[in-house]
């Protein structure tokens, strides 16, 4: 897909929503308006939703289905915490290249997928989520090189002086981070402090730092021969019943993750410029340059806007997985009705 495929996406006259996914509940809050938005699937609905438990977040929702859950990967997009609209093909995007990333690496890890489910879907085994944010880096920058510039330590790690930003480490860090409610921040938090608290015992946590190190080590080589650096990024696990630990939630999506473009990493660094990057930003970047930045009323976001961001979506996973993309989804009334036959 090219950039002009995706701007012509939206006819004039026609609305982004007409073109996106907004996801089977609303931003924020249970759905009661599935039945009202298919008239004719109401009597099925009606039971479907007593019997089931739907959580909505910014951007997935979630329905529990007994010993397994429903994830859906909407088109919202948000910023500073804040839902502000819909993006073309971008929930099917980070939908795919997640379950490329959990076929790529399910012999390090096994992870929750069961089987795909439309193009923004995926039936998972239900598991208990660790309370702690999984974050491994290769390189001193973002809030690490923040940290390190005050003088203060990266999740409990003393690093050495004279580093330069953007520089590589000698290995991969882990530097984990709490899991606050919405609205709070995460917090960094050391290893030793994970397993004094309680927040995972000393087994869990030892199998945690094999399977990150794992996977950032097979996300780095599948993204070399890409031409792209995994700079960082963040992981969630769970423990299934039997207390077996598996990778949950997404992997190495723009989302959760920092790329670079190697061919320009070393002049760059050198110079002390800013490295080329899969840029995840754009939208905070527009959103800061109108002066807005979370608080207040969030300026009117032009199509042209979700638009470029759609196609930066779509980008990402061309250079990322190395396939061309073509969007598989229909309409939303045919998806949603797919997607409720399966469940």
């Amino acid at each position: 897909m090219q950039r002009s495929d995706v701007f012509s996406l939206v006819t004039p006259g026609q609305s982004l929503a007409a073109v996106c996914l907004p996801g089977l509940v609303p931003a924020h809050g249970l759905s009661d308006s599935l039945s009202a938005r298919f008239p004719d699937f109401a009597a099925g609905l009606t039971p479907f939703q007593a019997k089931r438990r739907v959580y909505s977040g910014k951007v997935r929702d979630r329905i529990d289905l007994g010993d397994r859950v429903f994830l859906f990967t909407s088109d919202r997009v948000s910023a500073f915490d804040v839902v502000l609209g819909l993006v073309p093909c971008k929930g099917e995007v980070l939908n795919r290249i997640s379950l490329f990333w959990f076929d790529q690496t399910g012999d390090i890890v096994p992870n929750h997928v069961i089987a795909g489910v439309g193009s923004r879907g995926m039936i998972c085994r239900k598991a208990t989520v660790l309370p702690v944010e999984v974050v491994v880096r290769g390189y001193l920058t973002g809030s690490a090189w923040r940290d390190y510039q005050a003088g203060q330590t990266v999740s409990g790690i003393e690093l050495p002086a004279g580093l330069r930003k953007d520089q590589q480490f000698a290995e991969p860090l882990i530097t984990p981070s709490t899991k606050e409610d919405l609205g709070s921040h995460d917090q960094p938090i050391g290893r030793a402090e994970i397993i004094s608290r309680g927040l995972v015992t000393k087994e869990v946590w030892q199998e945690v730092e094999r399977a990150a190190l794992g996977l950032f080590a097979r996300g780095s080589a599948i993204a070399a021969r890409q031409g792209l650096i995994l700079v960082d990024t963040k992981y969630e696990f769970g423990l299934l019943p039997d207390g077996s630990l598996i990778l949950v939630d997404e992997i190495h999506t723009p989302d959760s993750s920092r790329f670079w473009y190697a061919d320009s990493y070393a002049e760059l660094f050198t110079a002390g410029q800013e490295q080329r990057k899969l840029d995840k930003e754009y939208l905070r970047t527009w959103l800061m340059e109108q002066g807005w930045s979370g608080h207040g009323q969030p300026p009117a976001i032009p199509d042209a806007v979700f638009l470029e961001l759609s196609w930066r979506y779509v980008q990402a996973f061309q250079e990322i997985t190395g396939s061309d993309f073509q969007s598989d989804t229909g309409d939303f009334e045919a998806e949603t009705r797919q997607i409720l036959s399966l469940l």
